[in-house]
């Protein structure tokens, strides 16, 4: 029996080479992505990582995405290694010209940290979004293409614009609640394929039925 693609491809449909399981192309260890997360890239989905900047060991910042997101084509994730000194008269990084500047070179307690920068499960990201260090998008959130994310965004909320702002809610309440605690993308296998039907109907109280 036939449960979906193999989360452990790199191409899940070989027909659609622009669509990759970025879990299996990933090299960073400060990267963690989950099962059938995917990225669509005509030039390359395989080099996900490339679209991920100023990611530096030494920092210990990571990027967390869960399982079941869309990223299209475009993603910028900037980590924190793009924060220049802030607290000093110039933001100029003297330091990494070397010959000689190096002397300025700042501790890592004064340059800007945000942390993690964290993306949950379910979460449709458009065209030619940039995050920005230490983001937290909320699981079934939507980005809405050419947005620039400054600001965390909540669970099943829409969010876009440059800097994005909440659009609306994708649910009420109940049903957002619903959903956060019976986290779907967390079943097996099994019982993801036998619930496809609930899980694309536009039909929302089919889901309340599934335990």
């Amino acid at each position: 029996m036939i449960y979906g693609p193999n989360p452990d491809s790199i191409h899940p449909n070989k027909e659609i080479k622009s669509i990759c399981f970025i879990k299996n192309v990933i090299t960073r260890p400060n990267i963690i992505v989950g099962d059938y997360t995917y990225y669509d890239d005509e030039e390359g989905a395989e080099n996900f990582e490339s679209r991920v900047t100023h990611h530096y060991e030494f920092l210990g910042d990571k990027l967390i995405i869960g399982k079941f997101c869309a990223i299209a084509r475009g993603i910028n994730i900037i980590m924190n290694g793009a924060n220049h000194r802030m607290c000093s008269v110039t933001t100029y990084p003297f330091n990494i010209m070397g010959n000689g500047w190096e002397k300025v070179t700042p501790s890592l307690t004064e340059l800007p940290y945000k942390g993690d920068t964290v993306i949950g499960n379910d979460v449709w990201i458009g065209q030619n979004v940039t995050i920005m260090p230490g983001i937290h998008i909320g699981d079934g959130a939507i980005i809405a293409a050419n947005s620039v994310v400054t600001k965390d965004v909540p669970p099943y909320h829409i969010a876009g614009g440059n800097p994005t702002k909440i659009i609306k809610k994708r649910f009420n309440d109940d049903l957002i609640q619903h959903l956060l605690s019976i986290k779907w993308w967390d079943w097996p296998r099994e019982k993801i394929f036998e619930n496809l039907e609930v899980l694309c109907s536009c039909d929302l109280n089919l889901i309340k039925s599934i335990k």
